[in-house]
């Protein structure tokens, strides 16, 4: 006989409600946190095939990988199914190493020294061929997770899941809030996990949220990658000031687009050169979407390099460092090092030159470049015939950039009948110079950055100017990369400049067949000059700059003073009519610049208040385990007694003195009477005199205020006596 009651209809309410009330249940919400552990470490995964093709194919591996493990749970055991996960990861790594270019194949140390560099804080984006790792990558981690999770084995999921996602965090590829919410998967995996097997939801509750708490602390006070790059999740930031020099010239692999910043006038090196030029340190040929990254290896110098593709001139460069220097500036191709710094200066991939340690003043050294020989003529003859591994690489975008940047640039290519590469270049060039401003103060956008500066921007400065160039080239399929360096800077002598921090900068290269890479620089060129010589004159620095910083940018909001130029015929030019160059310089935000008076901290982000959550959580649920809120609770309340009604304040007086007395002595006992338990403890006067208000006060009624007053005055003297720290 059935024992269901209600009609119908309330029968498929409640039939309806099991499945979601299962979902709160300690199984239930253990499949959930490993569902929050696999979207922590497929999500940066995610990110990284938006940013160099169609992330639906990535999609399409995690759910069929979902489906496999899911199927599998349910007819094979976890001694076949670990040999499948690591099947599955042996398999996809060999095929993402069979399809890496023969060159890079034969250089077996520098596939090794890529291994190494990713656990030491160097982003995957920087890794060739990314989006094949990513698909390679992703099978073994989310099926082992889910399929130990689905098994029970909570443990082993979160020590799976919780290693893939270790791996972005120690590459600096996951942000702050995402490795938060895996943390808190992982633990909840295990807790929940623990929950349903031995129950104590309370306690499993409170330790979960302990650890976590413990995880982000750690993370607050211990580097994960001394010396990487990366960003492990930490609180307020990491340190230190942002600096435009710092992001551009010292950044290494990546370059981050920040928001507003101010000048140094420090002298960083003199340059003799007989030809001025801009002074090179770093190029760039990922974009993500808010930020650059150099892709492949750095090498270690093995003598002269190649030159550029066509005519050229040689160009001899005598550097001296003025100040702490973490980087190589040389005019562009440089193809030689002196003696004295080669065996410590390494090629990156994209031809620049770095330095094992950072320069000290005083340090030399000698660079000679091969400075390509141009004219318009000969780029509007170049033709678009690109090698494939230049197409490749510098014309790729974001998936997600948004389609209306290369709209506008159709039009500004029709607007100024440009057919060529060149000429759409120098349209582009000439667009932004004209219709955006050039400013220090800017807010850094949410979006993508190109899009934003484009669209909804009216001003900024070289980064901004660059990144939305090289992005609008790309739209049309040609080939450019962001550059970073220093402009010529102030010659103070015949064939001699002065280059400070307010000369660093970002500019633009772009690939012509036959010819090579050639500089064009879009941002805005005007009279900066008298902002600049007030700040040289000056003397110091705006603000405490910071030489081992994040990225940022440049120098006040007029535009730049000019120097001297590079010809139009060098690299250090944009080719065409002479230009005047804005420069942009060692930076740092100035919170109070505007405003005066003591800086007002900012207002946390996001992510900093889901840390600071998450911490007072875990310091509360620690103070309840230990019993921390019940004893400071006992300190306030033994040593302070308001005062109410005159009965109710000789019983409160009363439990006062039971309470330091069980303490000091011992609990009175059941069935103990107080005249009893005062015997026993040998109790001395002022406690038999509050023993004897309370009998007075609950069994002859006779209750007055004097009464009360003796009581608590008694109380309080006991209390002072007795008690030291309570703790």
């Amino acid at each position: 006989m059935s024992t269901e009651t209600g009609g119908p209809t309330e029968r498929a309410v409640d039939a309806a409600r099991r499945p979601l009330a299962a979902l709160f249940e300690p199984r239930g919400l253990a499949l959930l946190s490993a569902g929050l552990l696999l979207f922590s470490f497929t999500f940066p995964l995610y990110g990284i095939i938006d940013v160099v093709g169609d992330p639906s194919t990535f999609l399409l591996v995690v759910a069929v990988t979902l489906v496999l493990a899911t199927g599998l749970s349910r007819v094979v055991g976890a001694w076949t199914a670990l040999p499948v996960g690591l099947g599955l990861l042996v398999l996809g790594l060999w095929m993402y190493a069979s399809a890496l270019p023969a060159d890079v194949v034969a250089q077996q140390d520098r596939i090794l020294g890529d291994v190494v560099s990713l656990f030491m804080g160097l982003s995957v984006l920087r890794l060739q061929m990314i989006e094949l790792f990513a698909l390679a990558y992703t099978p073994a981690p989310v099926f082992l997770t889910w399929y130990l999770v689905l098994r029970r084995r909570y443990v082993g999921a979160a020590l799976v899941g919780g290693a893939a996602l270790t791996f972005f965090v120690l590459t600096g590829d996951v942000d702050t809030l995402v490795a938060l919410l895996g943390a808190l998967g992982a633990v909840g995996t295990v807790g929940f996990g623990r929950l349903e097997r031995f129950g104590g939801a309370d306690r499993a509750v409170e330790t979960m949220a302990v650890v976590l708490a413990a995880m982000v602390v750690a993370t607050m006070l211990v580097s994960v990658v001394p010396g990487g790059t990366g960003t492990p999740f930490g609180l307020f930031g990491e340190g230190g000031t942002d600096t435009i020099e710092g992001s551009l010239i010292n950044s290494d692999q990546r370059v981050s687009i920040q928001g507003s910043i101010s000048l140094s006038s420090a002298v960083r090196f003199t340059v003799e050169s007989p030809r001025e030029a801009y002074w090179r340190t770093g190029a760039y040929d990922r974009y993500t979407g808010d930020g650059w990254v150099r892709t492949g290896s750095t090498l270690d110098y093995r003598g002269e390099m190649s030159g550029p593709q066509g005519e050229s001139r040689i160009v001899e460069q005598a550097v001296t460092i003025e100040s702490e220097l973490d980087a190589m500036p040389a005019a562009w191709k440089p193809v030689r090092v002196s003696e004295n710094v080669a065996g410590d200066t390494s090629v990156t991939s994209l031809g620049g030159l770095q330095p094992a340690s950072a320069f000290t003043p005083g340090d030399s050294y000698t660079v000679v470049s091969r400075q390509p020989v141009v004219s318009p003529r000969r780029l509007q003859r170049a033709g678009d015939d690109y090698p494939g591994r230049i197409e490749s690489r510098y014309t790729n975008l974001p998936a997600s950039t948004p389609d209306r940047v290369a709209t506008r640039t159709r039009q500004i290519q029709d607007g100024a009948g440009a057919d060529t590469a060149y000429e759409t270049a120098r349209a582009v060039e000439s667009y932004l110079e004209r219709e955006k401003g050039y400013s220090l103060e800017v807010d850094r956008p949410d979006g993508e950055v190109a899009d934003s500066f484009l669209f909804e921007m009216d001003e900024g400065y070289c980064t901004y100017f660059a990144t939305t160039m090289v992005t609008m080239l790309r739209t049309q399929d040609i080939p450019a990369r962001f550059v970073v360096g220093y402009t010529t800077g102030e010659q103070v002598d015949s064939g001699t400049y002065q280059v400070r921090g307010l000369d660093s900068h970002a500019w633009v290269e772009v690939y012509f067949p036959d010819v090579g890479w050639v500089q064009f620089d879009p941002t805005p060129a005007g009279p900066r000059q008298d902002a600049e010589q007030d700040r040289i004159e000056g003397g110091g620095d705006l603000g405490n700059v910071d030489d081992d910083p994040e990225p940022t940018t440049e120098p006040p909001s007029t535009p730049d003073r000019p120097t001297t130029n590079p010809s139009p015929a060098t690299p250090g030019s944009t080719v065409g009519p002479i230009r005047t160059p804005t420069t942009d310089g060692d930076a740092v935000r100035t919170a109070n610049d505007e405003r005066g008076g003591i800086p007002l901290p900012e207002p946390p982000s996001r992510e900093e208040a889901a840390l600071i959550l998450v911490v007072l959580a875990g310091v509360a649920a620690g103070a309840r385990r230990l019993g921390l809120h019940e004893r400071a609770y006992r300190a306030v309340w033994v040593r302070w007694q308001p005062r109410a009604d005159p009965a109710s304040d000789v019983q409160r007086a009363f439990e006062r003195v039971e309470y330091v007395l069980a303490r000091e002595e011992r609990p009175r006992r059941d069935g103990e009477t107080p005249r009893q338990y005062l015997a026993a403890i040998d109790a001395d006067e002022p406690v038999e005199r509050v023993y004897r208000l309370h009998e007075r006060a609950r069994y002859a009624g006779d209750v007055t205020v004097s009464l009360a007053d003796d009581a608590v005055a008694a109380a309080n003297e006991i209390v002072r006596e007795r008690t030291g720290p309570l703790g």
